[in-house]
């Protein structure tokens, strides 16, 4: 069958509408337009690369890294560029490589940032530069000049990677990435304090609400780094705190939520190496520093299975591996 055009000629039927008629056209919202019908997260794996996170628990499978070469020999001056002693690179490089060795032993992906020039001293602690929801990343505002740019460098990396980025933490506001948690798939607490400010807080109240997560914010004592040196989890019903040191009301929204909270019954292992500094594998099972006996016997009496790597050298910059690995994936809930 054949259809009349505007100027009396004959077009055949399924012809493209011309030019003078552009409403009908597919380009204008004509037949043949193809809404794009799905959210955000339900183009994760196609469109866009697999990541996501809604929990601190649930099955790991990308992490990233960055590993550290000569931009540690700024640490010959350890106050300067925030470090606690001065690193040996090699040694350091080689327990690197061996917590990325114990990620792919256990089933979990590692990227790496891999900056095209030498970094700023800090570069390797990939946790504090981003934070993952369901639809992709926050990415951090580090709080101190000695780490101003890392967050770009990681912003690269997570482009290659397919990450979208929902936001770039911007204005006055400075956040790191170990100041917040995920609590439930709508509630993820957040740490205010030298490193992460209420400007801050409030972005992440505004992008976070727009999925329908609930941030709430706790004050940091004076004299703690962030909020993930204070509260980790190792199931959906199980967090492990820093006593003293996590708030009253903090305690409180976990078990609300759900959570039996039980506390480091010694804390000597975890200020001198690393015991509390771990990531959660899975449910019941952590990466974790070796060398603390009484602390890993504590996680064993919890039914946590902990696999152990060495840090000694690693620690030495004021981080380990919690600190080291940027989230980049988890099953989600």
């Amino acid at each position: 069958m054949n259809h009349q055009s505007s100027n009396g000629a004959q077009r055949p039927h399924g012809d493209q509408p011309n030019r003078n008629q552009p409403h009908l056209m597919a380009a204008y919202g004509g037949e043949g337009w193809q809404p794009r019908s799905r959210p955000l997260a339900g183009e994760l794996g196609t469109i866009w690369g697999a990541c996501g996170v809604n929990s601190e628990w649930s099955p790991l499978k990308q992490v990233l890294l960055h590993r550290p070469g000569d931009e540690l020999a700024a640490s010959a001056d350890p106050n300067a560029v925030q470090m606690v002693e001065v690193l040996d690179i090699a040694k350091a490089q080689a327990q690197h490589d061996a917590i990325a060795q114990a990620y792919r032993d256990n089933g979990v992906t590692v990227h790496y940032v891999n900056p095209p020039t030498t970094p700023t001293p800090n570069q390797m602690f990939c946790a504090d530069l981003m934070f993952m929801t369901p639809e992709g990343c926050i990415l951090a505002r580090p709080a101190s000049d000695v780490r101003a740019g890392e967050e770009r460098q990681l912003a690269a990396a997570l482009a290659r990677e397919g990450v979208p980025i929902l936001r770039s933490i911007s204005g006055r506001g400075v956040f790191e990435g170990a100041d917040a948690a995920w609590i439930t798939p709508n509630l993820v607490m957040v740490g205010r304090g030298i490193r992460t400010n209420q400007a801050a807080i409030d972005q992440m109240r505004s992008v976070l609400g727009e999925s329908g997560v609930e941030v709430i914010a706790f004050d940091m004592p004076i004299g703690t780094m962030h909020l993930q040196g204070m509260v980790r989890f190792a199931d959906h019903n199980l967090a492990l705190a820093w006593p003293v040191r996590l708030a009253y009301h903090a305690v409180e929204a976990l078990k609300a939520a759900g959570y039996r909270v039980e506390f480091l019954p010694d804390v000597d292992e975890s200020i001198h190496n690393a015991a509390f500094n771990f990531v959660t594998l899975g449910p019941r099972k952590i990466l974790m520093a070796a060398g603390n006996p009484t602390t890993q016997q504590f996680y064993e009496s919890l039914d946590i299975e902990c696999v152990t790597v060495n840090v000694d050298e690693l620690y030495k910059a004021a981080g380990s591996i919690g600190c080291l690995s940027g989230i980049v994936e988890r099953e989600m809930v």
